[in-house]
């Protein structure tokens, strides 16, 4: 699979997050069987591109290529801008943002409050494609099915997106009236692969390699882009290319790497974020990686009074350390449902 002169390992793709995919996730992903990883999405608005939150996001620093960053914004200007100033910082490809359902982002009509607003959609489309093309750097885009069940425009807004020069585009199977309530639906993801030439990504409850390879099937799809299912499990992408390859299960990843996996992460995270930030937003981390393991909720709410880095992932080593000692494997986890995950990561 190809985006634009790309070749991708393969066709797992790890979604982006807001709080979750930032250079060390994404890294860990790829570490771990993710052919592309997408960054969290970084603001058009040029007043913020100094802010620390934003220089964090346009950190690519070791990042192995290729380098793809996601933009957000609702004025066309502002976005062509924002895509120059990612290229320039590294960024290989560009994906624009009209899937994000959060209250913050659509309040101010960006994400997939765009999709109610087809003609600004496609000025901002047209606008990130010319921007790029200079530079030889394809964009892609990320979308919903539509706003609500009674206007589901995606086929309609990917036609014109492919028309306008959008080398691969993402799917997730839920309108922004959804949010992330209910069951991704595949039927519009599949008409849309339907409908374009362009590789086309299924994204929305991928949580398991059986469900990797159905959806997969049902709609056609070129790749399928994982998110919460990720949190806490970055080897669910080496899980579903085994599956995919033969059709069996790996093991579940002994102890001992899923402990130095995590130790490895929040070394990275603190190295980007720093002493106090770092370790208040390893937090999450920490708890998805725990939440179905014996002794993880006590665990957690141990880890949250943990106000220092380094006693903090003495804490993670030593939680692991006991974990082996009466597990050589992780014990088998169930996937959490979108509401949980979310709930875990405050």
């Amino acid at each position: 699979m190809h985006i634009g002169p790309y070749l991708l390992a393969n066709n797992l793709l790890a979604a982006p997050m807001a709080g979750v995919t930032d250079r060390p996730f994404r890294m860990l992903c790829k570490r771990l069987g993710a052919g592309y990883a997408v960054s969290e999405m970084v603001t058009s608005r040029r007043d913020l591109w100094t802010s620390l939150k934003t220089s964090r996001r346009a950190n690519h620093d070791g990042e192995p290529a290729p380098i793809a960053v996601q933009i957000a914004g609702t004025d066309a200007a502002m976005m062509a801008e924002a895509t120059t100033f990612n290229i320039d910082r590294g960024a290989q490809i560009i994906d624009i943002n009209m899937g994000c359902p959060a209250k913050k982002v659509c309040n101010k009509w960006a994400g997939s409050a765009l999709m109610q607003d087809e003609p600004l959609a496609l000025d901002i489309i047209e606008a990130v494609v010319a921007a790029a093309a200079p530079h030889g750097v394809p964009v892609t885009l990320k979308m919903r099915t539509g706003w609500s069940a009674e206007h589901r425009n995606a086929v309609r807004i990917a036609r014109a997106a492919e028309s306008a020069g959008v080398q691969m585009l993402t799917v997730h199977g839920r309108t922004r009236e959804q949010g992330y309530k209910g069951h991704a639906e595949y039927d519009t993801i599949a008409a849309v692969k339907a409908a374009l030439r362009i590789p086309v990504v299924a994204n929305g409850d991928i949580t398991t390699p059986e469900k990797a390879r159905d959806v997969l099937a049902y709609t056609k799809a070129d790749a399928v882009m994982v998110g919460r299912a990720a949190q806490g499990r970055p080897w669910i992408f080496r899980e579903i290319a085994h599956y995919l390859a033969t059709g069996t299960h790996l093991a579940q990843p002994l102890v001992a790497e899923v402990r130095q996996l995590l130790l490895d992460h929040l070394r990275d995270h603190y190295s980007l974020y720093g002493e106090l930030t770092g370790m208040r937003t390893a937090r999450k981390h920490i708890a998805w990686y725990v939440k179905a393991l014996p002794g993880g909720e006590d665990f957690r709410q141990r880890i949250n009074m943990v106000e220092d880095c380094e006693q903090q992932w003495l804490a993670v080593a030593a939680f692991f350390d006991a974990l082996e000692n009466e597990h050589e494997r992780l014990p088998n986890v169930t996937v959490a449902t979108e509401q949980e995950a979310m709930e875990w990561s405050t």
